[in-house]
């Protein structure tokens, strides 16, 4: 059994973390395994939107602390091992929004700590009803410092300390007024209503929402005026794809587009 399945549907890739006797835990398995799918997505020009979910009754919970507790036994205490997790699991969240196609988390039961930082480094997310979300490491002394980048960058900064430093759980209610979620749906509708974003995402250009991808990371680091000016250049380009044009035509002409990417 795989710790990380993938099924592809159309344009569509869905990617389900398999461990759900762990809850999901970002073990250093769970983080190689989708590094190198994301890897592997990358340049996978048939799939244009994928989604996250977890297997079992929970999305994510975060690290897997049995893991983080073994590495403690080398001779530096764990120094050197903990850097590593880090590294790896701060490249593999920034991996999901370095890829060309948006990730929409599909998340259910718990969203904890790197869990909800899984969360928040998605592009969307799908939440159902009675889900909770949490940075919860306060609460066993280990601040979330690492989540901390995600998290504070998804919902308003007084909200986010207020998550890091209570250890609190929200509802899946409070998370989609802060803004860590687009939409809340029963448990029942959970799969088919982020299928049907996937699919509404993957029926657009592939090649103008790469480029908006990058350009919405990218805009959002950079000053007012720098961001028009950086904007301006990526919409130029984007003007000139022979599919650009072509969408143009077709809407003038009131008919579907001919596109080729």
């Amino acid at each position: 059994m795989a710790i990380l399945e993938r099924h592809d549907t159309g344009a569509v890739a869905h990617l389900q973390m398999n461990a759900p006797e762990r809850l999901n835990a970002l073990s250093d398995e769970m983080l190689a395994a989708l590094q190198a799918e994301f890897d592997a997505l990358k340049d996978d020009r048939s799939v244009r939107a994928v989604i996250l979910s977890g297997a079992g009754k929970a999305f994510c919970a975060g690290h897997d602390l049995k893991q983080m507790t073994a590495g403690r036994q080398a001779e530096d205490g764990g120094k050197a091992y903990f850097q590593d997790l880090f590294d790896r699991c701060a490249r593999m969240m920034m991996s999901i929004q370095s890829l060309p196609q948006p990730v929409i988390a599909q998340v259910h039961g718990i969203a904890t700590a790197a869990g909800c930082q899984l969360v928040a480094s998605c592009d969307l997310a799908v939440a159902a009803e009675g889900t909770r979300f949490g940075v919860n490491g306060v609460n066993i002394g280990l601040f979330c410092s690492t989540p901390m980048v995600a998290l504070s960058r998804n919902i308003p900064r007084k909200h986010a300390f207020e998550m890091l430093t209570t250890g609190q759980f929200f509802p899946a209610t409070r998370a989609e007024e802060l803004g860590l979620v687009n939409r809340i749906v029963t448990p029942e509708a959970l799969e088919a209503e982020t299928r049907a974003l996937a699919d509404t995402l993957a029926a657009k250009l592939g090649a103008a929402v790469k480029i908006g991808k990058q350009a919405f990371y990218q805009q959002m680091q950079m000053p007012l005026d720098q961001a028009y000016s950086y904007t301006r250049d990526v919409m130029v380009e984007n003007m000139l794809y022979r599919d650009t044009e072509e969408g143009i035509a077709a809407f003038i002409e009131k008919r579907d587009p001919d596109w080729r990417q």
